[in-house]
Parts: C-alpha cells; sequence; structure tokens
C-alpha cells in the first residue's frame, strides 16, 4: 500500500493543476446538482418493529381519512391578569380563532375548547386542538403561516396565544458559533504550522470536501427523503476529519522537506506513511457510521451512510487535493523561520544522531519513567468521569427542551401550569377488537382499567371506527413526557389493558409521539451492544493488520471503552443532572437523548481510531526501524505529538462550535463529541497508551508467528518506499540520460 501512495502522492504534486482542476469541477458539479434538485419532500419517520408504529399502520388501515402521523398544533390562550377565559368577550375571540383555525389550507379538524372541554379548573386558559391533513414534513409554509398569523390576530385581544406541536418548525439557530469554531480551528493551525498558507491549506480542502459532501446531500435529499439534521452531522464530520487528515498529510511533508527531501519526493513519502494512516483511520470512521444501520432506524441509517460519505470524501481530498496544493504552494507552505534553515539530517529510522526532545518528547519522557503510577491516577479519573452514567435516564427531547424564548416552550409551560405535565405528551392507546364477540364490551372494560392505573390523570371515551371494531382512546399521563414515571405508566397500560383484550380475543397497542420515544429509545438501548460488537470487532481485525499486534488493538479497543463510559458521565451530569447547564444553553434539563450512546460508540470510536493510528504508526515505525521499545515511544512522540494535539483542539472546536445549536439533539453531540475528543486524544492516548507500551516493553508488538504469516502485508510503515524511491531515481536518471 505504502508503494501505490506513493506514486499516487508523486503524481498528484506533479500533475497539480489537473487534480485541482478536477476538485473544484466536482464542487462545481455539486453546487449545480444542489440548486436543480427538486426541494426536499416530506422526511417518513418510521420505526419498524415497534409496538408504536404498528398501532399507526392500524389506525390508517381501520380509520377512513384517519391519519396516524398528520401534523398537529396546540393552541393555547391564557387569559389577561384578573379575567377569565370564559368572559363573553374573550370566549368569542377564541371560538373566532378556532373557526378562523379550520377554515385554514391543509387542516383537517380544529376543536373548539368550549365543547371539547379543554378549559382549566380556573378558567383561566384553554387550548385548542388543530390537526392536519398531512405530516408535519408535508405541511405547506402557507399552513404554518395561516397558523402563526392567525395566533397574532387572536393575541391583539390581550389574551397570551402560544402554540406547540409537530406542525410548527423549531427555531433555527446562528450559525456564529460555528463561525468561532471555525476561527479557533484557524488559529490552533497557525500555531502549529507557522505559517498563513500552511494553516489556510487544511481549512481550505476541508471547505471543498464538506461543499461537495453537503451539495450531494442536498441533491439526494428528495430521492431518499433526508432531512436537516443529516447535512448537519455530516458538516460536522466531515469539517473534523477534513482538517485532520489534511493537517496529518501536510505535517508529514513539511518533516520530509526538513530531513532534506525534494518536493515531489516529499509529497510521494508524505502519502506513503501518512497517507496509510489517513485511510485505516478514515475507514474506522466509516465502519463505524455505517454499521449504525444494524439499528434498523432509517433515519438513523442515512445520517450513518451520508456521514460516512463525507468523510470518505475527506481521504479522497487528503489523499490527492492536499498533495496537489502543496505542490503549487511551494517553498512557501514552510514555517518563515525554516524556508532558510538547511535541512535536518536526522531521519525517524534512528540511524543519525536523535534530536533534543521537544514538548511531546519530554512528556513521553516524563510517562515512561513512571508509567504505573500514571496509568492508576489516568484510569482513576476517567472511571470517576464515568459514574454518572450509571444513572443516565434515555429519552427524546420533548417541547420542553426548546429555547424559553421559543411559543412552542412557552405553550409547553402554560399547559403544565394550568392542565397538568402529562397534557403536553397525551398517549393513544388503540383497541383491536375484531376478534372480540362484543367490541363494544371489550374496549369499556379496558377503558375501565386504564382508569385505574397508578400515574394516569383522565382516560377520554373511545372513538370507534365506522366498522365498529377498532377504537382510540385517548390517555393522559399525571407527569411530563420525558419521565421515568410516564415510561412506567406507558409499560402498565400495555401490561394490564393488554391482558384486558387479549382474554377477550382483541389487542391493545400504545401509541403517540410519547410512546414512539419510549420504543425508540427501547430499540436503541437493545442494538447498542451488537453494536458496539460489530464495529469494535471489526477495526480490531483491521488495526491488527495495521500494527502486527495484539496487544495494541486490544489496548485500543479498552482505552476506547473508558473514553466514551467517561463522556457519556459528562453528558448525564450536564444534560440530565444540570451540571453547569445554564453556561451550555441547557434550559430544561432531563432524560439524555436516546441516540446519543449509540452515537458516541459509532463517532467517538472512528475519531478515537484516528489518534491512536497516527500516534501508535509513528512509535511503531520507529520501533521497526531498530529503536527499542521505550526509546520508540519517545521518537514517537517527538515527531506526532505536537500534530495529535493540534488534531484534537481543532475537533474540539469544531464539535463545541455546534453546542450554539437550538436544537437539543444537536446540542447534545456537539457537547458529547467534543468532551469524548478532550478524554480520548489526551488522556487515554497520549497519556495511558504510553503508560501502557511502556510496561509492555517489546510484548506490545508480539504477534504469532503463523498469524504473522497468514495476514497481508501492508507496509504502514513505509518500508517499500527505500525500493519505490530506488525504481523512481533510476527512472528519472534513463529519462535524463536519453533526453
Amino acid at each position: 500500500m505504502a508503494a501505490l501512495l506513493y506514486r499516487l502522492g508523486r503524481f498528484a504534486h506533479r500533475h497539480r493543476y489537473l487534480v485541482v482542476l478536477l476538485w473544484i469541477s466536482l464542487l462545481m458539479l455539486g453546487g449545480v446538482a444542489a440548486a436543480r434538485a427538486p426541494a426536499a419532500g416530506p422526511t417518513t419517520f418510521a420505526m419498524p418493529g415497534t409496538e408504536s408504529q404498528r398501532a399507526y399502520d392500524l389506525i390508517d388501515e381501520r380509520f377512513e381519512g384517519q391519519r396516524a402521523d398528520g401534523a398537529t398544533a396546540r393552541v393555547v390562550f391564557k387569559a389577561p391578569e384578573g379575567s377569565r377565559i370564559t368572559d363573553p368577550a374573550l370566549r368569542d375571540v377564541v371560538s373566532a380563532t378556532v373557526d378562523e383555525l379550520a377554515a385554514g389550507p391543509e387542516v383537517a379538524q380544529a376543536t373548539d375548547p368550549f365543547e371539547a372541554k379543554t378549559v382549566s379548573a380556573d378558567q383561566s386558559a384553554a387550548y385548542a386542538q388543530v390537526t392536519y391533513e398531512v405530516s408535519s414534513s408535508e405541511l405547506s409554509e402557507q399552513s404554518r403561516r395561516a397558523l402563526s398569523d392567525t395566533m397574532a390576530k387572536a393575541s391583539r385581544s390581550g389574551m397570551t396565544v402560544e402554540a406547540g406541536g409537530a406542525a410548527l418548525k423549531g427555531e433555527r439557530g446562528s450559525h456564529a458559533a460555528e463561525a468561532i469554531g471555525l476561527a479557533v480551528a484557524a488559529v490552533v493551525l497557525l500555531i502549529t504550522l507557522g505559517s498563513l498558507l500552511a494553516a489556510g491549506l487544511p481549512l481550505i480542502t476541508a471547505l471543498i470536501g464538506v461543499g461537495i459532501g453537503v451539495c450531494s446531500i442536498t441533491a439526494l435529499a428528495s430521492m431518499f427523503e433526508l432531512d436537516s439534521t443529516t447535512s448537519v452531522l455530516a458538516m460536522m464530520l466531515g469539517l473534523a476529519v477534513g482538517i485532520d487528515y489534511a493537517l496529518f498529510i501536510v505535517s508529514r511533508y513539511r518533516s520530509e522537506l526538513a530531513d532534506g527531501r525534494l518536493p515531489e519526493d516529499a509529497a510521494g513519502r508524505s502519502l506513503g506513511t501518512a497517507g496509510s494512516t489517513v485511510i485505516f483511520a478514515g475507514l474506522t470512521v466509516v465502519i463505524a457510521l455505517a454499521g449504525l444501520a444494524v439499528v434498523n432506524i432509517p433515519l438513523l441509517t442515512k445520517m450513518g451512510v451520508a456521514a460516512a460519505g463525507t468523510v470518505i470524501l475527506a481521504v479522497l481530498v487528503a489523499l490527492t487535493l492536499v498533495p496537489a496544493l502543496l505542490g503549487v504552494a511551494g517553498g512557501r507552505i514552510k514555517a518563515p523561520r525554516m524556508r532558510n534553515k538547511p535541512a535536518n539530517p536526522e531521519f525517524v529510522d534512528g540511524s543519525r544522531t536523535p534530536q533534543a526532545p521537544n514538548m511531546g518528547g519530554r512528556w513521553a519522557s516524563f510517562v515512561i519513567r513512571r508509567p504505573v503510577a500514571v496509568l492508576v491516577v489516568g484510569a482513576a479519573a476517567l472511571c470517576t468521569l464515568a459514574v454518572p452514567t450509571a444513572s443516565m435516564q434515555l429519552g427524546l427531547p420533548d417541547e420542553g427542551s426548546q429555547p424559553v424564548t421559543s411559543t412552542q416552550r412557552k405553550a409547553y409551560d402554560l399547559i403544565s401550569e394550568h392542565f397538568g405535565p402529562g397534557f403536553n405528551g397525551p398517549l393513544l392507546a388503540v383497541a383491536d377488537a375484531r376478534g372480540s364477540d362484543d367490541p363494544k364490551r371489550a374496549v369499556g372494560e379496558l377503558t375501565t382499567v386504564m382508569k385505574d392505573i397508578d400515574g394516569v390523570a383522565t382516560v377520554s371515551p373511545p372513538r370507534f371506527n365506522d366498522a365498529g371494531d377498532t377504537a382510540m382512546i385517548t390517555v393522559i399521563p399525571a407527569s411530563r413526557p420525558g419521565s421515568a414515571e410516564t415510561e412506567a405508566v406507558v409499560h402498565a397500560i400495555r401490561e394490564a389493558g393488554g391482558d384486558v383484550m387479549n382474554d377477550d380475543g382483541g389487542r391493545l397497542m400504545v401509541s403517540g409521539s410519547t410512546a414512539m420515544n419510549i420504543d425508540v429509545s427501547q430499540k436503541l438501548n437493545d442494538a447498542l451492544l451488537p453494536y458496539l460488537a460489530l464495529v469494535v470487532g471489526l477495526a480490531f481485525l483491521l488495526l491488527i493488520l495495521v500494527f502486527r499486534s495484539l496487544a495494541v488493538p486490544l489496548k485500543a479497543a479498552l482505552g476506547f471503552l473508558l473514553s466514551v463510559a467517561a463522556s457519556l458521565g459528562a453528558v448525564v451530569a450536564v444534560f440530565q443532572w444540570g451540571w453547569f447547564s445554564s453556561l451550555l444553553g441547557v434550559t430544561d434539563p432531563g432524560p439524555v437523548m436516546s441516540m446519543m450512546p449509540i452515537f458516541m460508540v459509532g463517532i467517538v470510536f472512528g475519531l478515537a481510531m484516528d489518534y491512536e493510528v497516527f500516534l501508535v504508526t509513528r512509535i511503531r515505525e520507529a520501533y521497526v526501524n531498530g529503536r527499542t521499545a521505550r526509546e520508540a515511544i519517545t521518537a514517537g512522540f517527538r515527531h506526532s505529538a505536537r500534530v495529535v494535539t493540534a488534531a484534537a483542539l481543532i475537533m474540539m472546536a469544531v464539535f463545541a462550535g455546534f453546542m450554539g445549536a437550538d436544537e437539543q439533539m444537536v446540542k447534545t453531540i456537539g457537547f458529547g463529541l467534543a468532551v469524548a475528543v478532550f478524554i480520548d486524544a489526551f488522556i487515554v492516548r497520549m497519556t495511558l497508551v504510553p503508560a501502557v507500551l511502556a510496561l509492555m516493553g517489546d510484548k506490545a508488538w508480539w504477534l504469532p508467528r503463523r498469524l504473522d504469516s497468514a495476514l497481508p502485508h501492508l507496509d504502514v510503515e513505509g518500508d517499500d518506499l527505500r525500493v519505490e524511491e530506488g525504481h523512481e531515481e533510476f527512472a528519472e536518471l534513463v529519462h535524463s540520460t536519453h533526453s
């Protein structure tokens, strides 16, 4: 592989303008395709195999004209201080508003609160339920504007009028935080590389790769029903890995130039060594993201595949566009203080007198002098951080997690205050009594049983379909939608109510957004261990090929598990317990987003392997070229610690930038990944890894002889490059002789 990448690097450097033109052409084609693509259509949020989804499917089948996934809006009216909502003047305004809402585009029905008895006990508030004929993703902007205009008109009466529900769009967060993240990344690159041109190159190449990726997602959004979160995740990961991979190549290129190599040879060697690292690091990220398909949640699968595609683009950009732009930059890629400095005669194989240790070398020397103490302190710190993970509660964010200034959050708070928190997350019980001798009697018994369940506030009268064999019953829990108490209510209804219906030849299914969230969380929990086994298992095999060792991949996997546990502990402490929540804009701490653990496992594993592969490859490169085990650690850190530190800081800056989003899912992912990168890069890879390698010595690189002979030789260290360079020199000599 090293020889192939060496030739690729020389080719891209030699034909630099052609390569640059090809990538710019791809970016332009992607932009044109995105601009001409039809607007993204509705996205279907399906959860195959869950009870909630089966209930929705049954409603679509048995209730003609009823869409189980139809968008809804709950409009809340609050009377002015000292007035009642039942006052004649205010009552007339509410009724007129409901009539106007019912006449709006795509509206199936709007309930009058005075007829539906949705007036608070103190008569200070009321709410109207608006149901649409289409899902929230299909709802037109005209319908949304009609809703907001009607609300604004009603509020002129002096009432407070707010609305929540799927029919409303969440507020878009500012992009200022992401811009700050990129600015921090630029500063880190400038400090690390010491040159504006060298610092700008990784940013430019990453933006080109992300631009092509996001344009491709936009162009395919309508065909594959991709939502906005898909492009956000792709952008987040594409920027992070794109900058890091380019940084690895640029850093190695400048190191080769400092060793006295000609620019084209330096480009070939940088790809033959660091390029191999980039490929295997990128492959682990792709495995982790594509592996999300095992969860069998279509939305998650699409997000993973789209993000994996962006990572593949980042790898291709690093292997082709980066060496081409290095050729365009010429000698200016060096730091100003290094341009007139004579080449350093020392190579990483240790054949010459070694340099004085830099900060990375001194840190490695500190660790390997006291490996046991460092290992104990580091592991204890991570275990302490992981303690909150044991109390983690999972759920999906509801409107209580919206910004306090949004109308959705205000409506949520008004409902909780005047009606009870459970009214924000009603449950929908669907009774299939087709097999019962007396469907109405069976459903009546079911209603009685559900009323007696602890935690149930109210149960509405059943509403039968035209055939009279299926009924929908609205159940209001006494607790908020995302709470553990509400989850217990859902399970109790399914158990007790299911027994009643089963005894009578029927069946009961509980659905609604709250029950769907519970089912999604359970499905993600069930898939976590198989997913973890798949991702870690495949990556373990891949790392055996890279490092020709059993101990090093095992150490990498165990370190990753510590990183994930500690990172999830930090997420629980902030987003569930509420520690430092005000600083991070978390307005209502509660259960951790149910997708977070599996995202952390997938994405953090891929990113953790970036640092593992880049750092340990340098150590192994020194080891196979004659250094002792401990000398190899110091040499590897001297050459790679600065770059790994910069790469980690850049990733942290990019991920932290997304914490400014108003969307709870994006905010949680941004925080979790930023913390995970800090923990994995600085505590696990930069501290625990050298301590473990120092304790193991030569045994760290042991591989059974039979296994070693059976495995393909990938030459990540670039041993074959000496032969390849000899061939190139001979070819150039022949060419110059003939010319």
